[in-house]
């Protein structure tokens, strides 16, 4: 038999309510609302009936003011003053609430519904000893339903009455047979009690009702777990993993144990067994994977990963959130195309779930990707209207496809939605709206938004890299360019394109020999990731230190790699600088 802890119902509002007092209560009928002889009057009737309507149909305000002037009229409304306790509880007003409710009761002291409602507002005040009283009163009395002696249970446990717990729990397994909610309740109140021993009789006698259920050997081998008993744990364990071979909450607690101890090996192994389970939901199988997975080195997380969610999607092929994470992993190996199928998949069958949209987005937030990138953000844009980061996706969309005065309208509207306190997104999206006001000479509105990113995060790298070189290539606020590409180097030395930009701050202010060394340091960079523009300058400064032959050697270097300044050519050909 399986019980739920009773709250209370709300009585139907019928004809027998009507107008309901102490008085009228029938001998032996302390449960239902009888039609009084004698109905005060027609105005009683007509307060009930629109109080009625105004609750069934939702206008909760309404209802509360005709309820009142209902008691008004008849101070003898039982009825009237249940459901005012309702309404109130409803609007979150327990003072008004318990104090109706305690009306109700003292005009019916025997309805059950009004007992249980006034149990659980006390409850919700947190007066767990009063609420345990009445309730207690009442399991009393209801001697065939375990439900009632339940509740008392559960309040006076809250109050930390254990004892009068134990009482009420005890009463509701003599009603119930050995119910295993209510004996596992009861090892609740031991180990709040402090009593394991008593905790582990009755997780013992739970098995003994269920050998073939692995979750109360799970509990079992917790509790000694959890009170350092390990062995007594590991022995339950692994007792129970062979006697129920493939049970998943054995192979869980196997793998949790494990972990606990540092016993990677072990671990791993009842781990993957749990994940790869068939009888687990696809929910816990990942949760398990993500724990498995952090325990994994970087390197090592994609290469077990992909294939155990790939497994996991034969089993759970309609799951969104996995097929959302199997995204994830594949646009983490790089494989952009199978994660974008992957999302779309997920999105087919949970098209509400806006963090997998953001994914996509993000997913095709690359150069080549620029029309499906405008595509889907508009898309998004008419599901959510209000999220600043497809926006922001929009306006990158467009910058990427040079349509700089739809990509600046875009981050606008990005700008003015992202709350307050996202200081890094605010950085982004101004740095973004930078970058495009820079390229279509809007000097100005440029420095402006670069001022508001950093105003936003000061100590971001690759925003006072990117406005000091754009203050560089324009030739302005030269030393201002210069602090800010310093504080660049400090968050991150040896930076290919921040050296780059500092050496180039520098070969405009005149200091070529300083501007050689850390250009030179940014060619022979050990990441190789200096681009023609990085050879080109380097080819620059060599020219103003009147050695033409290395100029030359590295403007056409700059040439290999794909530059395309078209007065490269001519600086080749005419070994002469041209800016």
């Amino acid at each position: 038999m399986r019980l739920t802890i009773l709250l209370y119902l709300t009585l139907p509002i019928i004809a027998g309510c009507i107008a309901t007092t102490a008085s009228a209560q029938k001998p032996g009928a302390a449960d239902t609302v009888a039609l009084p002889v004698n109905i005060k009057s027609v105005k009683i009737n007509d307060v009930f009936f629109d109080a009625a309507k105004a609750k069934q149909h939702g206008d909760s305000k309404r209802a509360t003011e005709l309820f009142e002037q209902l008691v008004q009229l008849d101070p003898n409304n039982a009825t009237g003053f249940y459901e005012l306790s309702l309404l109130y509880d409803d609007d979150r007003k327990l003072d008004k609430a318990e104090a109706n409710i305690k009306k109700a009761v003292a005009l019916v002291k025997d309805n059950k519904w009004y007992n249980m409602a006034y149990a659980t507002v006390l409850a919700k005040e947190g007066k767990y000893s009063d609420a345990a009283q009445v309730a207690a009163a009442l399991a009393d009395k209801e001697t065939g339903d375990a439900n009632y002696a339940m509740q008392a249970a559960d309040y006076y446990q809250k109050a930390k009455k254990y004892d009068q717990a134990l009482t009420y729990i005890d009463k509701a397994l003599v009603l119930s047979g050995s119910d295993d909610d209510i004996l596992i309740q009861k090892v609740k109140v031991y180990l709040a009690m402090d009593k394991v021993d008593k905790a582990t009789e009755v997780a013992k006698e739970l098995i003994a009702q269920d050998p073939r259920n692995g979750k109360y050997y799970k509990l079992l081998g917790d509790l000694y777990e959890n009170n350092k008993m390990p062995e007594k744990a590991l022995e339950v364990y692994l007792n129970a993993d062979k006697s129920l071979p493939g049970e998943p909450a054995i192979e869980m607690a196997l793998s949790d144990y494990y972990l606990k101890k540092a016993d990677s090996a072990n671990f791993r192994k009842y781990a993957r067994k749990a994940i790869q389970n068939k009888k687990l939901e696809a929910e816990l199988q990942l949760q398990l994977f993500y724990i498995y997975i952090q325990n994994l080195s970087d390197a090592a997380q994609n290469k077990e990963g992909l294939p155990m969610l790939a497994e996991l999607l034969v089993q759970h092929p309609k799951d969104a959130q996995l097929l959302g994470t199997y995204g994830d992993f594949l646009a983490s190996d790089q494989q952009i195309d199978k994660a974008i199928v992957a999302y779309k998949q997920s999105l087919s069958i949970k098209a509400s779930s806006f963090d997998i949209w953001n994914r996509l987005l993000n997913a095709y937030a690359y150069q080549n990707n620029a029309d499906s990138l405008i595509k889907y953000s508009e898309k998004v844009m008419r599901l959510f209207p209000n999220q600043a980061i497809v926006h922001y996706y929009n306006g990158l969309g467009h910058y990427y496809k040079k349509e700089y005065p739809a990509a600046i309208k875009a981050l606008n509207r990005a700008v003015d939605m992202v709350p307050e306190n996202d200081a890094k997104k605010q950085a982004d999206f101004y740095a973004m709206l930078g970058e495009i006001y820079n390229t279509t000479k809007q000097y100005d509105l440029s420095d402006n938004s670069f001022d508001k990113s950093l105003a936003s995060d000061p100590k971001n790298p690759t925003v006072l890299n990117n406005y000091s070189y754009f203050l560089s290539e324009r030739g302005v606020k030269l030393e201002q360019a210069k602090v800010m590409s310093e504080q660049s180097l400090q968050l991150r030395p040896n930076e290919t394109t921040f050296l780059d930009t500092y050496g180039w701050i520098l070969y405009k202010m005149g200091n070529y020999e300083q501007a050689k060394v850390n250009i030179e340091k940014a060619v022979n960079a050990p990441d190789k990731r200096a681009d023609a523009a990085v050879y080109e300058h380097l080819g620059d400064v060599y020219y103003k230190l009147n050695d033409k032959v290395k100029a030359v050697q590295y403007w056409k270097s700059a040439k290999e790699k794909g530059s395309e300044n078209p007065l490269l050519d001519k600086k080749i050909s005419e070994e002469k600088l041209y800016e």
